[in-house]
């Protein structure tokens, strides 16, 4: 397979300061981890009819700033990573094809807002699966795809290719701790304690609450993703003991800057 390829990209991820990467075989799709799995129209092939390899990238979203959330700050964020994942994919994307293999970046969301999400509360790709299938992680009660560098606090872009690389192995390790703060500090009560793809997210309840959010220009939500105690940014921020969140005795300086924070720039 293309090793030197593979090297190539690696090296022009390193470069875009890209901190994950990883790769899957479209074949991967064919052969789920877990049951029930998506159906096919939304595998790989069926979007893009010439690929044989997605490449995976992860953008992380800074712990400091979720912990402000829902608040200005935390969606200037998120609309920065987004922006960037767009560009990096479609960056990558036409390395490739320049290089003779047909490749396409897919876009970060793929729905028009809010409103498209209360319509039909899907995109027409699942990144979270793709990262899943290159190995760059596993879901946690949360439903969103665990690392163990960042936990949850990490969005992934995709980019369909036609060349066939080497795919990284799949993450044996359980990262999900099942400590249950996801569960129990949802806004909107929509997570239960089962293990996915049995637990899935109340998907309508989760979606009309950003949408309030987003009347306010505070959305998205984020609680799920920053109480989550996995991934080794909390090392970096000093943030192992993830009751901050739920606390405020100990924490009331925190409490007060994020307060601070949510005061201002939204409606």
């Amino acid at each position: 397979m293309n090793e030197d390829l593979l090297r190539a990209i690696r090296k022009r991820c390193k470069k875009m300061e890209i901190p994950l990467m990883g790769v899957a075989s479209v074949e991967r799709w064919k052969d789920p981890p877990f049951v029930p799995w998506m159906p096919e129209e939304f595998y790989p092939e069926s979007i893009f009819p010439q690929a044989k390899s997605v490449i995976v990238i992860g953008l992380p979203v800074s712990l400091p700033v979720l912990e402000t959330s829902p608040s200005i700050y935390y969606r200037e964020l998120y609309n920065t990573v987004n922006s960037l994942l767009d560009q990096y994919t479609y960056r990558l994307a036409n390395f490739l094809s320049e290089n003779g293999h047909q490749s396409v970046f897919v876009p970060r969301d793929g729905y028009f807002g809010i409103k498209a999400l209360l319509k039909n509360p899907m995109a027409f790709f699942s990144h979270r699966h793709a990262a899943l299938l290159a190995g760059l992680g596993n879901f946690g009660i949360n439903n969103m795809l665990l690392t163990r560098e960042f936990g949850p606090r990490v969005r992934f872009g995709s980019v369909f290719t036609a060349a066939k690389l080497p795919a990284d192995p799949p993450l044996d390790e359980r990262l999900c701790t099942r400590c249950m703060r996801c569960v129990k500090m949802c806004p909107t009560k929509a997570l239960d304690e089962k293990d996915y793809p049995q637990g899935l997210t109340d998907k309508k309840s989760c979606t009309a609450h950003s949408a309030e959010l987003n009347q306010r220009g505070i959305s998205p939500c984020g609680i799920c993703i920053k109480v989550c105690p996995v991934g080794e940014d909390r090392k970096l921020h000093g943030r192992e003991d993830a009751s901050i969140y739920s606390r405020k005795d100990r924490f009331l300086q925190e409490h007060k800057a994020w307060e601070h924070v949510r005061k201002y720039g939204g409606l």
